[in-house]
């Protein structure tokens, strides 16, 4: 597995077949589009390559209680109809409840002051009616209005006030805000709202009818796809002088496809290779099995374009740490069981089968080191059984397993470099990465090595190799032009100097491996000795309670070791390893590519 070298395709033909060449390349479907002109100036007119209408309209559809039934052949149907029309509906059902939710809290602030007709604003010589409601206990404020007021009615609660004034009155005039009456009086505002209902069940009604195509638009959804796809690549491309243009990134493998596309049609096609300051979108080449390891270099951040492919390492590494994590055989033969009987489930799709190869990989790698920490439900196999002789672990010797897990997080960062720096050979930052290496490594001996043994005694030697490299060689300034280049140099060997704190905290990140385990291995160990207790303190009904301490409480502590097993692992991988191992970020290669519609 490795990332994909590409070329930068320029594709020119007439403007008239600009149709029928966007629908080669999207057939084609290995082209990562470049825009050849700049977006539209509204927000709204910049297209998506995802078909995201169709899906609110599905989704729109699906959300709707009560559905007709379903649609399954329609040779007339038409997704972009469909869509449209869900959309459409959407909109004035949105607006018809917007507007009888305004007019039912308009209702409520009206209803209190009765049906008022209010006479023409002519009438009023330019003042305006503004309306107050005081609680009975804040009547008082009403003496310190300057304003003309009259109280229209009272209640045991509420005070009834009308203010003349010809602009609105300042928002202090009175301890409570003024009530929004509006124009309209309050049988017009009941009829608006009966007229509004009326209007929101017809529209619900359509809705209801458009459930009947819930099937023939998810089933269709690729068409849909196809033609957003066709929209996007529509305003990446170039017109002038009856041309177009189409550019885009191409994997060096599919140049062959794209130059015979090209001369079948009698179209220009231009071949560049990536200029060095570019960074072209990332294409990492899996085999089907390594699907899932693609996937997980991908979920959190995308590997820079020049860099290396860790979809290996991610793989057998997440491997590893999920098993230090859960640390029990039991587990691991519970969940190797679960995942035997969905083998055949799982095998019927590429993807599945790469997922089922990942699950076997850390249920196989649980299992073996669940063996060697002599962990199977919480219990110890006895000393003088086959388990017991397999065990070479305990989980209970902390210097010991403390130890294993800082050695490897070390191994772990030491790889990140390594890698780092074959990728930068030739460069003399290389040889910074090397000096890191060299630095954990000299670490490790001094802290870890026996007392007098030739390791513990090289090992000073090794860290101060490391620190050297790292101070000098960290920076790609160049010097020897002016006096203050040595000195900026030397600034930048000491600002490298200070991420030695940063590793040192990013080993003992590892020791959450000792950690979780630990803890997973102890709270298995609880529900055992709480189970027990149970049985023994009542004889023949603690033997039922017995049973559901031990079920319940080891399908939690399961739970909680899977989840931590994921996150950590993954954690370990895309915080501790990328810090050291992906420096950068790039950008993924999103395929011009047609979809099938599924039958």
């Amino acid at each position: 597995m490795s990332i994909a070298r590409v070329k930068r395709v320029t594709v020119c033909g007439l403007l008239t077949e600009k149709e029928d060449l966007l629908k080669g390349l999207q057939a084609l479907g290995c082209m990562h589009l470049l825009p050849l002109r700049p977006a539209p100036a509204e927000v709204e007119k910049v297209a998506s390559p995802r078909a995201e209408a169709a899906y609110k309209a599905l989704r729109f559809l699906t959300d709707m209680p009560e559905k007709r039934k379903q649609v399954t052949k329609d040779p007339k149907f038409d997704v972009e109809r469909v869509v449209e029309e869900a959309r459409l509906v959407k909109d004035r059902l949105r607006d018809a409840t917007d507007r009888r939710d305004f007019l039912e809290h308009r209702i409520g602030q009206v209803e209190p002051w009765g049906d008022i007709a209010f006479p023409p604003q002519a009438d009023l010589s330019g003042y305006r009616l503004w309306f107050y409601i005081l609680p009975s206990g804040k009547a008082a404020a009403l003496r310190t209005v300057a304003l003309p007021w009259q109280i229209v009615r009272k209640d045991y609660r509420f005070t009834y006030v009308v203010v003349i004034a010809q602009e609105e009155p300042p928002d202090d005039l009175l301890p409570v805000p003024r009530t929004h009456t509006g124009a309209l009086p309050l049988q017009a505002l009941k009829d608006r709202l009966e007229e509004t209902e009326v209007e929101i069940e017809d529209i619900v009604a359509q809705r209801q009818a458009l459930t009947r195509y819930i099937y023939l638009l998810s089933v269709n959804l690729a068409e849909a796809e196809n033609l957003a796809s066709l929209a996007y690549a529509d305003q990446q491309v170039r017109e002038a002088d009856g041309i177009v243009a189409v550019q885009g990134w191409v994997p060096e493998d599919a140049i062959p496809e794209v130059e015979t596309f090209a001369a079948g049609r009698g179209l220009a096609c231009l071949l560049e290779d990536p200029r060095p300051e570019e960074q072209p979108p990332t294409l990492i080449e899996e085999t089907p099995e390594m699907t899932a390891g693609a996937d997980l270099a991908l979920f959190y951040t995308v590997p820079p374009y020049r860099m290396w492919d860790p979809s290996v390492v991610l793989f057998f590494s997440f491997s590893v740490f999920f098993a230090m994590i859960v640390a029990d055989a039991g587990y691991a033969a519970v969940l190797l069981a679960g995942l035997l009987a969905y083998w055949k489930r799982l095998g019927r799709s590429p993807r599945g089968r790469s997922y089922r190869l990942l699950g076997l990989s850390m249920l196989g790698c649980t299992l073996a080191y669940g063996i060697m920490a002599g962990s199977y439900f919480g219990v110890a196999p006895p000393q003088d059984s086959l388990p017991g002789a397999l065990q070479v672990l305990d989980l209970h010797d902390y210097p010991a397993m403390m130890r294993l897990s800082i050695v490897i997080g070390v191994l772990h960062l030491m790889m990140g470099n390594a890698v780092v720096a074959y990728t930068k050979r030739g460069s003399p930052t290389a040889i910074a990465n090397l000096g890191w290496i060299a630095g954990l490594l000299g670490a490790t001996l001094l802290v870890y090595g026996t007392p007098g043994s030739i390791p513990a005694e090289a090992g000073p030697y090794v860290l101060g190799a490391g620190v050297a490299a790292i101070f000098f060689f960290s920076s790609d300034r160049p010097v020897g032009k002016r006096p203050v280049d040595y000195l900026w140099r030397v600034l930048d060997g000491f600002k490298a100097l200070t991420g030695i704190m940063g590793a040192f905290g990013d080993v003992l990140s590892y020791m959450r491996l000792f950690a979780l385990g630990l803890a997973s291995a102890s709270l298995a160990l609880t529900f055992n000795n709480l189970a027990m207790q149970a049985k023994d303190a009542a004889p023949g009904l603690g033997l039922l309670f017995a049973i559901l301490i031990l079920a319940g409480g080891h399908v939690v502590n399961l739970g909680l070791a899977i989840m931590s097993g994921v996150v950590h692992g993954l954690r370990l991988n895309f915080i501790e390893f990328y810090k050291w191992g992906m420096p950068g970020e790039g950008s993924p290669f999103r395929r011009f590519a047609r979809k099938e519609v599924q039958p």
